[in-house]
């Protein structure tokens, strides 16, 4: 079957009239700010949306069919040509001269890694920061579902666009229409957005700070307007635990978000995957904190306020903050965590590969993907006592397909190769074991933060230039979940059947 190339372009030109719409919203907080470089951004926003407006006008004779290859082929390029038109107000702008740290900024944007190689970010203009932390919301719960509620007015349907993209092994779904799908997800998300803007701005944050960090929790992001990253906030307790309120809503499923909304809250209750997902929470929290509290960590513990009720207090925060942090693959810092005893070093090394659920902002494997695992090693002790027995893996009280069994075998299996993989060709580059992993792991699953000497209070910029692109290229295929973009490098995916 031949390729519908048109329908593609056409997309990929919808898409850059959403990227240059938000590039003119960042122009006009630019303008708002006067941070001098408003003309800069317009006209990264007009070229960005000049070039749309043109591919669609070519294609506009397209066939209005989209199956599964195309699908594939839109989303993964979909986030190229988004993270490729992202990077001209940095450039344009000056902010980031470099383009290959344009566009590794740009693709830890979209993909909500929130790895920087700013090594200033707080001499940034007001413009460019507010771009930055968009291109997390964006890319949060992806450009893709936002098209697809308009789809509707191209005569497109958006069935294939969401199964390639939506996070998870399978597309829960609210409405049998899809289009009414995404726009539930984006109202809950940007409702989200709106109200941590609000609580934060009244905890104490600037308008400005509060509404870029807001941006980028509900994506899971991790840019932050402060070189301290959510550290330099350790002062007021408050302001970090409405953030560890909403790490833990942008690391849950989005769908039961709108059951809670629905009066459904017995189906959140009952989920299996949002219990194991707090258990693992509440757990790697004691563990963390009684050792941060033995340990008695003075950068954490003797800051003077009214919510600080002594070390013990603090080294709860610290430690939930930091185990959500990193679990739902925000990223941002309170306090440098690889100085917290070796162990913890090790132990949110492991966190790196835990992700929040299917359905959420967040990167990495996903809770629902290990329960599953889990689920069917038990199974298979009693298969061997059993060998006769029909015993199938229960989700939710429901059987779950073999299929889906071994596509999250097969998704871990891969996961893990591409770690191995990804660390290795770090360790080309002169990069010593702990730094390889670190970045390898966090690259990967969208963390953020790495280990060594791209821990929590580094950055990115010392990564060597052919680092950055492999970086990126780890997130990029981390954030789309694997087999939507190593599936293009397979020779029979290109083959006309």
């Amino acid at each position: 079957m031949k390729l519908n190339d048109k329908i593609i372009f056409h997309f990929l030109g919808l898409l850059l009239l959403f990227n240059g719409g938000f590039m003119l919203l960042s122009a006009l907080i630019s303008l708002i700010y006067q941070d001098g470089v408003t003309l800069n951004i317009l006209l990264a926003g007009i070229i960005t949306i000049m070039a749309g407006a043109l591919v669609m006008f070519k294609t506009r004779d397209h066939k209005k069919v989209m199956n599964k290859r195309e699908g594939y082929i839109v989303v993964t390029f979909g986030w190229l040509i988004m993270a490729l038109s992202g990077t001209l107000p940095y450039v344009l702008s000056g902010a980031i001269p470099s383009f290959t740290n344009a566009f590794f900024e740009t693709m830890s944007g979209y993909t909500t890694t929130g790895a920087t190689i700013l090594n200033d970010i707080e001499v940034m203009p007001e413009g460019i920061l507010f771009w930055r932390s968009t291109t997390h919301w964006i890319g949060g719960m992806g450009i893709i579902v936002l098209a697809i509620a308009i789809l509707p007015l191209l005569g497109i349907g958006g069935m294939q666009l969401f199964a390639a993209e939506a996070p998870g092994p399978n597309a829960d779904k609210l409405h049998p229409r899809i289009t009414d799908t995404a726009k539930r997800l984006w109202l809950i998300y940007f409702g989200y957005t709106i109200a941590e803007t609000l609580l934060l701005q009244l905890a104490g944050m600037s308008f400005f700070d509060a509404i870029n960090h807001a941006l980028s929790t509900l994506s899971t992001g991790g840019f932050s307007t402060k070189n301290a990253s959510i550290a330099h906030w350790n002062g007021n307790p408050l302001i970090q635990y409405i953030i560890i309120v909403f790490m833990f809503l942008a690391g849950t499923n989005f769908v039961l978000s709108y059951f809670v909304f629905k009066g459904k809250v017995q189906k959140v209750i009952q989920d299996e995957e949002f219990k194991l997902y707090f258990k693992f929470i509440a757990i790697f929290t004691a563990i963390a904190a009684i050792i941060i509290y033995l340990k008695a960590d003075p950068s954490i513990s003797s800051i003077s306020h009214p919510m600080v009720l002594g070390p013990g207090e603090s080294a709860f925060r610290h430690a939930l903050f930091q185990v959500l942090a990193v679990v739902t693959t925000t990223g941002f810092v309170t306090a440098d965590y690889t100085l917290w005893t070796p162990f913890l070093v090790v132990f949110f090394f492991g966190l790196m590969f835990l992700g929040g659920s299917a359905g959420s902002t967040s990167g990495g494997v996903k809770v629902v993907r290990h329960l599953i695992m889990i689920k069917n090693g038990f199974m298979e002790f009693k298969r061997s006592l059993h060998p006769n027995a029909i015993l199938p893996v229960r989700y939710n009280t429901k059987s779950v397909s073999g299929d889906i069994v071994f596509n999250v075998l097969a998704f871990f299996i891969l996961y893990m190769l591409s770690f191995i993989v990804g660390a290795l060709v770090f360790s080309m580059f002169n990069i010593d074991f702990q730094s390889s992993v670190g970045l390898a792991a966090s690259s990967l699953g969208n963390v953020g933060p790495a280990l060594g000497d791209f821990g929590p209070v580094h950055n990115y910029a010392a990564l060597p230039t052919l680092g950055k692109w492999w970086s990126a290229f780890l997130m990029l295929i981390g954030r789309l979940e694997l087999f939507t973009v190593l599936i293009l490098l397979t020779p029979f995916f290109w083959r006309n059947r």
